[in-house]
């Protein structure tokens, strides 16, 4: 009895050793499996990374979902840049940035530039700057007329943004080329620099980009270029300072604070979800690639008024030489879409009655197109105004799948789901700051 109890036990003993060593097998079966399958994902994350140029370019065009081509398709893009303070548009700048060549190009315009008939009658109205409050439109045009360039896109910065950026990023470095020392109350502006290099936060960042000359009225030397040329040739150099501070791998982290910082203070027609498209090639940016000059041209006292006349030729020479000969950045490389679904939200049919009309002649909506349909606008603009929706601004965007409706100032759930249903229930809904001085912007995609 005793040798057949030991024998038992021994079995138990023996059968437990074997269910601990299947376990054990079981448990290094699954951990090869796993680092197979992150082998395997390792090696297509890295196969995709060096197709997409290896490095954080690489990386990041990888995680946004590019592939080899996305880079390939991507067309130079130009964009005019102003500068905005209290209303007043005091830097203009027309920029190109190319992802493929990675080349920057900035053409300041003076902001006395003449944009008028007759000099002999000239007047501040006829000065480039008077324009955007007119409308940023106009000012593209005039832009474009005089360079030569198509131009879609504007950015309307106010300083406001270049404050908190400097200051989210621990600000920069910077040589500040003179003594500075100016006061303006009517704008609550004061600025009392030292020269030389140094470390400048936001609010010292403002005080130099838009300095101009000293109360005792002297201003940077003529040699640098003196007053309205000065300034912006110091905006230029602090720009590519401010432009090497932000190609840094350290400033992706601050992603999400740049984006609150464009949604309050950046005016623009440009989608800036559609950054996404550029961002991964632009980390890769070097300032050294960024080619700068004020356009061409010389002062004028006209009629009591001082403005700035562009040399014709001369602008022509730079022009070329800043931004080579232009891309059609107009070409549509998709098919168009059929007519039924270019007509869908026409399809929508509904009564309103006229008190739902005098509520929707309330509501600012701004249009912006993202396809290369121009009919699209203009059947979207002419389908709200049906419905007695007060459209104010119309504009063009990078394309973009998706139509968008940005909600700018807290409007009601039944107000949007109104709207979306003029518009043949699609698209997407989002809140945006109240940058545009309208309260709805509506952004037609490839769906509409």
């Amino acid at each position: 009895m005793q040798k057949r109890a030991v024998t038992k036990e021994g079995k138990m003993k023996n059968s437990n050793i074997k269910g601990k060593n299947k376990k054990k097998r079981k448990i290094f079966l699954i951990i090869v499996i796993i680092l197979i399958i992150l082998l395997l994902s390792g090696t297509w994350f890295g196969y995709r990374v060096y197709k997409n140029g290896g490095g954080l370019q690489g990386i990041l065009a990888t995680i946004v979902g590019h592939d080899e081509n996305t880079l390939k398709n991507l067309p130079k893009v130009y964009c005019l840049v102003t500068g905005q303070s209290q209303n007043l548009t005091d830097t203009l700048m027309l920029c190109s940035y190319d992802p493929k060549t990675q080349e920057a190009s900035i053409l300041s315009i003076p902001r006395d530039t003449f944009i008028g008939k007759n000099k002999n009658r000239a007047t501040a109205f006829d000065k480039i700057n008077a324009l955007y409050q007119t409308s940023p439109e106009k000012t593209i045009k005039e832009v474009s007329r005089i360079t030569g360039i198509d131009i879609k896109y504007y950015l309307n910065i106010d300083t406001e943004a270049l404050k908190e950026v400097v200051d989210s990023i621990g600000g920069v470095y910077f040589d500040v080329p003179i003594d500075m020392d100016y006061d303006d109350p009517t704008q609550d502006l004061h600025i009392h620099m030292k020269k030389g290099y140094q470390l400048l936060d936001g609010d010292k960042a403002e005080q130099v980009v838009r300095f101009r000359h000293n109360n005792n009225g002297t201003s940077y030397p003529i040699e640098y270029g003196d007053n309205d040329l000065g300034r912006m040739r110091t905006q230029r150099d602090f720009l590519q300072a401010i432009v090497k501070k932000l190609a840094t791998p350290a400033t992706l982290t601050k992603i999400n604070d740049f984006i609150k910082i464009a949604n309050k203070n950046v005016t623009t027609n440009l989608d800036l979800s559609l950054a996404k498209d550029y961002a991964p090639y632009a980390v890769e940016f070097k300032s050294e690639n960024l080619k700068t000059y004020t356009l061409p041209g010389t002062p004028e006292l006209c009629n009591g008024v001082w403005i700035y006349t562009h040399d014709v030729s001369e602008t022509k020479k730079v022009v070329e030489e800043l931004f080579g000969s232009q891309e059609d950045n107009t070409k549509d490389t998709n098919e168009k879409e059929t007519s039924n679904k270019n007509n869908k939200s026409t399809t929508t049919s509904k009564k309103i009655t006229e008190q739902e009309k005098k509520e929707n002649s309330k509501i600012k909506i701004e249009i912006l197109n993202g396809t290369a349909d121009n009919s699209k606008l203009s059947k979207l603009k002419d389908k709200l105004k049906e419905y007695g929706y007060n459209v104010t601004k119309t504009g063009i965007t990078t394309n973009t799948s998706k139509t968008t409706i940005i909600n700018r100032t807290g409007k009601n759930s039944s107000i949007i789901n109104g709207i979306k249903s003029t518009i043949g229930d699609i698209g997407v809904s989002s809140t945006g700051s109240n940058n545009s001085n309208v309260d709805i912007t509506i952004i037609i995609g490839k769906d509409y």
